[in-house]
């Protein structure tokens, strides 16, 4: 085989590479895109988390957002033994899109399509809060910025109902700004960004075939 005819090929193996390697870092890509419709935390559909526990080593997946060995650990291995298909870090980017779903749903004032994701006395608060603004002829615009830090604070199962609990705290930034009947900011601005924080606390039954958390409480 002649030299240009080499060097050919092994350009063309490069150009495949760098193809490859663009392709898998735009498709892990991460932001603060707008979350889809109905997106909250949940288990992954029935798939075997990606990392593996090495035998006798911890589970990072668990390690890495508690501490190896305290109580909140253990519910967390708990609720992997129950369903095998839960994972901490899948459950996480899932609460990162539900909270900006809920906040924003909760801003703007349409509570349907989160009403499936609220406990019924979270959704009522909710409701009675949103029906007050609308008397008062107020209305609010808001932008969600983004999550800029969250955390487990808890973490708890019931052994005999298999009911599982996650504290977490978020950290976020918004702009929000309160509007009268004529149209006048009397609260908050519309370009000014505030910092935002919050410990929501969600619930699941982990031995449900129904993948998704319900947020029971908002000042766990």
């Amino acid at each position: 085989m002649n030299n240009p005819m080499l060097q050919l090929l092994v350009l063309a193996g490069i150009a495949v590479f760098l193809v490859l390697r663009l392709r898998n870092v735009l498709g892990t890509r991460e932001g603060f895109e707008q979350p889809h419709a109905r997106e909250m935390p949940q288990s992954p559909e029935r798939k075997k988390p990606d990392l593996e526990v090495i035998e006798g080593g911890p589970d990072r997946d668990v390690v890495d957002h508690v501490t190896e060995g305290s109580p909140q650990a253990d519910a967390l291995m708990a609720m992997k033994t129950i369903d095998h298909s839960f994972a901490v870090g899948d459950f996480l980017s899932g609460a990162r899109g539900a909270y900006e779903m809920i906040v924003m749903g909760f801003e703007k004032g349409e509570l349907e399509e989160i009403k499936p994701f609220l406990a019924p006395d979270i959704f009522d608060t909710f409701a009675e809060v949103v029906a007050a603004r609308k008397e008062q002829g107020l209305t609010i615009e808001a932008e969600f910025i983004g999550v800029r830090e969250m955390k487990i604070i808890d973490a708890s199962l019931d052994e005999d109902t298999h009911e599982a609990e996650i504290i977490i705290r978020f950290t976020a930034e918004l702009t929000s700004a309160v509007k009268n009947a004529a149209g006048e900011v009397i609260e908050g601005s519309a370009s000014e960004v505030k910092r935002q924080k919050d410990t929501w606390a969600f619930a699941h039954d982990m031995g449900s075939e129904n993948p998704n958390w319900m947020l029971v409480s908002t000042d766990a």
